[in-house]
């Protein structure tokens, strides 16, 4: 499904996989929590009849794109939120256990192709990289105030940089002569820091990735959005997560095994207690792949991945 809003067709990512295994009921309770351009939200909307919808997103403009998408739509309901606080927004909706939780994680496609909103070399424009607007603090204003040491650091494991050091001196030093204020800027920091190099390195994408996951401290979202989501769902729900980085695929592989995973419970006195049956399990043991077909047509989706974690009967640690 693709939608047109704002004139370039936005396509969701892994579409059909994410709706099998969400495995939608027409009377259950879902949250979609990158609504985006609404693509994975109307789809879900549309296999409901008795159930509801609830769509999150933090970038003001993809909440009102997916107002006008899910406005035909009578159990959707758009809120302006992280998905970090998806335990917050649920309380305050009066919402209980849900049946399934979708994350998309990462950029959208409306945001890389927006150059006003400064995600993508490709395009003049403002250094800005916020997905939430309304922050105070854009990719050129972190820029011009973080370390080099924190500047490495971010470039590798962000965006697994090699030359960080060589890049990240340069950068810094253009944006402490105040020459790191547009996305062409950054893109020719990286070209100098590597003359070497004939045409665009290969390393200016995964640059501007790292830098755009610091701005947003997307991981440390990401991170929590999961294990609130884990909490949220009720025996028997799903959360289903797709992602593009291998950094946030550790996060969700991780928050899964661990969930997956039967635990002992420590008592007070720090003896060993009683045995916790594990609270989820993993119906697929490895990340689902797009098919070669969505593959080869959609160029995002080369590198996604979706995990799925099921919650048991009695998953809060009690009897069934």
């Amino acid at each position: 499904m693709a939608d047109t809003t704002g004139g370039a067709p936005h396509i969701p990512v892994m579409l059909r996989e994410a709706l099998e295994w969400l495995a939608v009921r027409p009377d259950g309770r879902y949250v979609d929590c990158t609504a985006g351009a609404g693509g994975h939200s109307a789809a879900i909307a549309e296999q409901l009849t008795t159930g509801r919808l609830l769509a999150l997103d933090r970038d003001p403009a993809a909440v009102e794109t997916a107002r006008r998408r899910l406005a035909p739509h009578g159990g959707a309901e758009v809120v302006s939120a992280n998905y970090a606080q998806l335990k917050e927004v649920l309380s305050g909706l009066g919402w209980g256990p849900v049946d399934g939780v979708l994350i998309d994680a990462g950029v959208s496609s409306m945001q890389i192709d927006t150059p006003g909103r400064g995600f993508s070399f490709q395009a003049p424009g403002p250094l800005d990289m916020r997905m939430d607007t309304t922050g105070p603090v854009t990719a050129a204003a972190w820029l011009a105030r973080t370390t080099e040491t924190e500047l490495v650091r971010v470039l590798r494991e962000y965006g697994d940089v090699g030359p960080a050091g060589r890049i990240a001196r340069t950068v810094l030093a253009r944006a402490r002569a105040g020459r790191m204020e547009t996305t062409e800027d950054l893109a020719a920091a990286v070209r100098e820091a590597l003359p070497f190099v004939s045409g665009e390195p290969a390393e200016t994408r995964t640059v501007f990735q790292a830098v755009r996951i610091a701005v947003n401290d997307e991981l440390s979202a990401l991170r929590a959005g999961v294990g609130q989501a884990l909490e949220a769902v009720a025996p028997g729900g799903r959360v289903v997560v797709i992602t593009f980085h291998s950094g946030e695929d550790r996060i969700v592989k991780t928050l899964f095994r661990e969930a997956a995973r039967p635990a002992v419970e420590l008592l007070r006195d720090g003896r060993r207690g009683t045995w916790a049956p594990a609270r989820f399990r993993l119906p697929v043991a490895r990340p689902v792949v797009p098919g070669p077909e969505e593959a080869r047509t959609n160029p995002r989706a080369k590198s996604a991945r979706l995990r799925v974690a099921e919650r048991l009967a009695g998953g809060d640690g009690k009897e069934a």
